[in-house]
């Protein structure tokens, strides 16, 4: 019997990319998504539009029997605080009220490592220590509270949650409002844009390593409770990944210093991933290197 695998925000660049590798491996998979946008279909796939902010929603699109369910969901544009807020936290609670009632094998929150707040790097998995006011936006607080409702939720029903911490992902089939497909799109139109120093040290995890982590999670029986950063073992400023982009390509000019670093902007921000290797024996295969050229080819046989 196939197993039963739930995909929360399965449109996304991180849920689309997991919904067509959960095929390959035999998951008969289910794929929510909080918008009915014209997104390509894959065959195979049970497409259901919910909004998982409203647990009636929830208990009326989601009622029937699952194994696995992996949270992606989150409204997009953080500059909408109220959905922000409601889609990040209140969204992911209203899940785990509803699927706790339910004997599934695993769930999967997606954190992200803006949960560290101003905590130095390299980012170990701590929980107690984050000062809420050190959190910098109502994108990192609301995921931050969501994953304190997910570590109650383990502790007081033993629910097999484990949270996810990833880095800057990135690959093929992002969308250009991120970092590497905006420098790359930028680019290829070959005229000035405006940019800031790049001084900033940040950690690039691609695509492909990022989704054989969560397979290994949803395969592990020694990661219920458990905060797990994924990241790279590589640290880069982002001048230097600009400037390997315009390198490669032979074209763009980034005009650095045009945009004024943030005041409360993190310089340095990278993972400990010791945790990943040891609990799930997780490691990145691909170097940046690698897999910058890998999506600068997708984005040039895109442009022709």
């Amino acid at each position: 019997m196939n197993k039963r695998l739930l995909i929360i925000g399965g449109t996304g660049f991180l849920g689309s990319n997991l919904t067509k590798n959960s095929l390959k491996k035999g998951y008969k998979v289910i794929c929510v998504s909080s918008k009915k946008t014209q997104f390509k279909k894959l065959k195979k796939i049970k497409y259901i539009f919910c909004d998982i902010t409203k647990i009636n929603h929830i208990k009326k699109k989601l009622n029937f029997d699952i194994d696995y369910v992996v949270n992606f969901g989150g409204y997009v544009d953080h500059s909408n605080k109220k959905k922000t807020y409601q889609s990040h936290y209140v969204g992911c609670k209203n899940l785990i009220n509803f699927f706790k009632e339910k004997k599934i094998k695993k769930f999967i929150q997606i954190g992200s490592s803006l949960e560290y707040g101003d905590l130095k790097s390299p980012h170990y998995e701590k929980f107690q220590n984050i000062k809420n006011s050190s959190l910098k936006s109502v994108y990192a607080k609301s995921k931050y509270l969501a994953t304190k409702y997910c570590l109650k939720i383990f502790h007081n029903d033993s629910f097999p949650i484990t949270i996810v911490r990833p880095y800057l992902v990135y690959g093929p089939g992002q969308k250009k409002n991120r970092l590497i497909p905006f420098i790359i799109s930028e680019s290829l139109r070959n005229k000035p844009f405006p940019c800031s120093s790049g001084v900033q040290v940040r950690n690039f995890l691609f695509i492909d390593d990022f989704i054989r982590a969560i397979f290994k999670i949803l395969a592990s029986k020694n990661t219920d409770g458990e905060i797990i950063n994924l990241g790279s073992n590589e640290n880069f400023k982002i001048k230097r990944i600009i400037l390997m982009i315009t390198n490669y390509l032979k074209l763009g000019k980034p005009l650095f210093g045009k945009i004024k670093l943030r005041k409360d902007e993190s310089l340095i921000y990278h993972p400990n991933i010791n945790k990943a290797k040891k609990l799930i024996n997780w490691r990145p295969q691909i170097k940046f290197e690698k897999g910058l050229t890998k999506t600068i080819k997708y984005y040039l046989k895109k442009n022709d």
